[in-house]
């Protein structure tokens, strides 16, 4: 399984974060959306083999690609 973080830096952004919550689909657990306490981020931890619309949506709000786009190959336990 891959695993995916993604991470703006939107404290310069013009898009808040209540208005990227308004329009983000659920996503399947384990992954989740993430933002910090003080607004100034906003990114997505993604258990899937696929990237959901939902990023590209965040993407296209946003106006950016993400500053942080790593992928990770999970270990078997």
């Amino acid at each position: 399984m891959i695993v995916r973080i993604l991470i703006w830096n939107i404290f310069d952004s013009k898009t808040a974060i209540a208005e990227l919550e308004e329009g983000l689909p659920e996503l399947a657990p384990p992954s989740e959306w993430i933002w910090s306490e003080a607004g100034e981020r906003f990114g997505v931890v993604l258990f899937a083999e696929e990237l959901p619309e939902g990023v590209g949506w965040a993407r296209d709000l946003i106006g950016d690609e993400p500053d942080i786009y790593e992928e990770f190959d999970t270990v078997p336990s």
